[in-house]
């Protein structure tokens, strides 16, 4: 027995959430550029989700947000998130789109120190639980007629920097994965780039061959 091959049971496949159906989510919460009416529990919700989706990062690292997490110099922002088992790691915020809408939310909440993510119904101020998160979030999915899991943001933040051309390493580091052999799941998903140029080359081939 000591001389059989020890057999590997392949790992699940990770499911990214279609960027189309996201976006049919978060509108459904409040638009980038929000009217000055739409309450700030709102706001809130749409910066929570935004913020996994964008970073990569898991609900509970993005509940545990505080303030002090956030580095806004001009063209230099980023996000200090703490991982799992106590590991910490900074992302770059590279979307002005996003950064945009985290400084009104930040003057609207008029927020200056202590968590990013606070729940309005405790009265202490506290971050928003993960429980609450998923709560809300599938709400927002029912509301937008969409089946996504809030984890599935981070797989597909994840599989489009693949997607794009962002090196296996450079994905590992963002996500915050201890082992490269997690990050190198979403390499086994299908890969846009890849197709493309398959289907460019076939159609070179076919030319060729007419």
């Amino acid at each position: 027995m000591d001389r059989i091959d020890t057999v590997k049971v392949p790992k699940n496949l990770p499911r990214p959430a279609a960027a189309a159906d996201v976006a049919k989510v978060l509108a459904v919460i409040c638009t980038r550029r929000p009217r000055k009416d739409v309450p700030l529990d709102r706001l809130r919700d749409r910066m929570l989700f935004e913020t996994a989706y964008v970073c990569g990062a898991r609900a509970s690292e993005v509940c545990g947000l505080y303030v002090e997490d956030l580095d806004l110099r001009l063209d230099d922002e980023h996000v200090r998130i703490c991982g799992k088992g106590g590991s910490v790691r900074t992302v770059l915020l590279d979307d002005r789109g996003y950064v945009a809408l985290l400084k009104l939310y930040l003057s609207r909440a008029d927020y200056t120190a202590g968590p990013l993510f606070r729940a309005s119904i405790n009265g202490r101020g506290g971050p928003l639980s993960h429980d609450a998160a998923h709560h809300r979030w599938q709400t927002y999915c029912a509301a937008a007629r969409v089946d996504i899991d809030i984890h599935q943001l981070r797989h597909a933040h994840a599989t489009e920097l693949i997607n794009a051309g962002v090196s296996i390493e450079a994905v590992r580091r963002r996500l915050g994965h201890a082992a490269t052999e997690t990050t190198q799941l979403y390499a086994l998903l299908d890969d846009k780039v890849a197709d493309a140029e398959i289907r460019a080359a076939r159609r070179r081939r076919d030319q060729t061959t007419r």
